[in-house]
């Protein structure tokens, strides 16, 4: 593995941020932007996931796990401002797919072909 998690980690710790900052701290966006950021930060999370290797079923049960545990903490922590939203979660799932087939679909460099 080695090297090849250093973008997962990087990018785990970068939704660590982008899920967890409060309210305040989030700039003002149009409606729907939010679905988006957490489309792509999934999809993220999975290609850069598989890149390293990570088991497919591992990985899909882990980030599913936390997509839904991340919107209950937001409801639950009222220091941050934000609120859980199940439709969030859906959209994050949604995004694990798209991790999937863009990790599948899309070459690598460098990469032995599949």
């Amino acid at each position: 593995m080695g090297v090849k998690i250093l973008p997962f980690v990087v990018t785990a710790l970068l939704s660590v941020i982008v899920l967890f900052t409060p309210q305040s701290g989030v700039p003002d966006s149009p409606p729907g932007t939010d679905k988006v950021v957490h489309l792509l930060l999934f999809a993220l999370l999975t290609a850069t996931g598989r890149h390293a290797r990570l088991p497919v079923a591992g990985l899909v049960a882990g980030l599913v796990g936390y997509a839904a545990v991340s919107e209950v903490l937001q409801w639950l922590i009222t220091a941050l401002g934000r609120g859980g939203d199940v439709l969030d979660a859906l959209v994050d799932v949604a995004g694990i797919g798209l991790g999937l087939l863009a990790h599948r679909l899309l070459p690598v460099s460098g990469s032995r072909p599949r």
